[in-house]
């Protein structure tokens, strides 16, 4: 590996190109005909803002590194030292397998090894497909431990349209409602969405800022949550949740590597606090297997 971000895995199929990072399984970019729905970064650096990382065996922010672990408390490792939290699981920064490729799917495999505050072994793995308007990723969980095992998913994409004034973009989630946050950006309660928050009516981009996990998905007849970012000229980028897949953070940045303003929608299968207040939260059994499916699809 010579690069921060190690091997580049290149896809290219009916019309749409994806790059994948070795490290951390990120979507690093997609492009869906001429459009540009998923921005790059530079090889030559970390992922900036976890873009496109898998978050594994938690997504979001554990107060203080603390959980309780049946009769045990854990302490797990500071990722987030200014507000010390543990961020976004313990694979961030792991350079995955390239398991399996070829020109329209890659398959990626990482182990969760015991470790300070997280006993327990998982075989983790993620699969993405290209398809003929975008790309679908399938991810894996089989808990190898012992012991039932605590497990929670989610992935960090950012979104864009290639080509249009990224605040004019039109900005629809379909939750009703949202976590409210301490300043540490942890839970304290659940609300209704209203003014800012609440985009089940669609919203200029450049009129919201969001560091914000939504809950209480509506799903379509398909199954899925749709949440999408649409342009003045009709292209719409829809990120689709599959079946277990229940909760959303979206995420506005004007500091992206090449961009005005961008957002990352990421999919979760529970919330911040997950290994503490249990919501969303598996325990998965020895030798139990666990599969989510979400994707990012361009429509003109």
């Amino acid at each position: 590996m010579t690069t921060p971000t190690g091997v580049q895995v290149h896809l290219e199929a009916d019309g749409v190109r994806a790059q994948i990072s070795q490290v951390g399984a990120s979507l690093r970019h997609l492009i869906v005909g001429d459009t540009t729905v998923v921005p790059p970064y530079p090889e030559d650096r970390p992922a900036p803002a976890c873009s496109g990382v898998v978050l594994v065996p938690w997504p979001n922010r554990i107060r203080d590194g603390i959980w309780i672990d049946g009769e045990e408390t854990r302490a797990l490792a500071i990722t987030e030292p200014k507000l010390n939290n543990a961020i976004h699981g313990l694979l961030r920064y792991s350079a995955y397998e390239i398991a399996e490729q070829d020109d329209a799917t890659v398959l990626l495999r990482a182990d969760v090894v015991p470790q300070i505050g997280y006993p327990y072994l998982l075989e983790t793995s993620v699969r993405y497909t290209l398809g003929a308007d975008g790309i679908t990723a399938e991810h894996t969980i089989v808990n190898r431990s012992q012991e039932a095992a605590p497990v929670a998913l989610g992935t960090h994409p950012f979104l864009t349209i290639s080509g249009a004034d990224p605040r004019q973009l039109l900005l629809h989630i379909p939750a009703e409602t949202f976590f409210e946050t301490d300043d540490r950006l942890l839970p304290i309660g659940e609300s209704p969405v209203s003014d800012g928050t609440d985009l089940r009516t669609p919203r200029r981009l450049g009129d919201v800022q969001l560091d914000t996990g939504f809950a209480t998905l509506r799903r379509e007849e398909d199954g899925r949550v749709h949440s999408t970012l649409s342009a003045p000229d009709g292209r719409t980028v829809t990120l689709w949740q599959g079946p277990g897949l229940d909760y959303l953070q979206a995420y506005t940045n004007t500091n992206y590597p090449g961009q005005e303003l961008v957002v990352a929608l990421e999919p979760m299968s529970a919330p911040a606090e997950a290994f503490n207040s249990g919501r969303g939260l598996r325990r998965l059994a020895p030798g139990e297997a666990w599969t989510a499916q979400w994707g990012v699809t361009l429509t003109v």
